[in-house]
């Protein structure tokens, strides 16, 4: 998507954009929420990725980073989604390295003990890849 499409469809796109960042995510948030908040899941589908994230202006490599460092600097409340969007930057093809230094450069904003939290998650993420590598 461009910034000049108007928002057509953007529930189309949003959900193209999911499943090939994050598979599976909005069946998994349905599952979790709809019952309490009907609709959340395909509202997020929409939003987040429909109209935000698929803008088309930067990368999705870039993108994700970006998130990722905005989470590592909002500090530990944040680490369940700090690790769906590490692993989805990998799965982009953000390296390990990438990720690290993106949470390092946080310190300055979050501070080290957010720093430490972010870097700790990351680690849990690339723990599970060698696992899921290793079957």
């Amino acid at each position: 998507m461009s910034l000049d499409e108007p928002h057509t469809d953007t529930y189309a796109r949003g959900k193209a954009l999911s499943e090939a960042v994050n598979p599976g995510m909005e069946d998994a948030l349905a599952r979790r929420y709809d019952a309490l908040v009907p609709g959340l899941s395909r509202t997020v589908v929409d939003v987040a990725y429909g109209q935000f994230y698929a803008r088309g202006v930067v990368d999705e490599k870039t993108r994700l980073l970006a998130t990722v460092a905005a989470l590592a600097a909002l500090g530990g409340q944040t680490r369940p989604q700090l690790k769906v969007n590490i692993a989805s930057a990998r799965a982009v093809g953000a390296s390990r390295e990438e990720v690290a230094e993106i949470i390092f450069q946080m310190t300055l904003y979050g501070g080290f003990p957010a720093m430490i939290n972010a870097l700790n998650a990351a680690l849990e993420v690339f723990d599970a890849e060698e696992r899921e590598g290793a079957e």
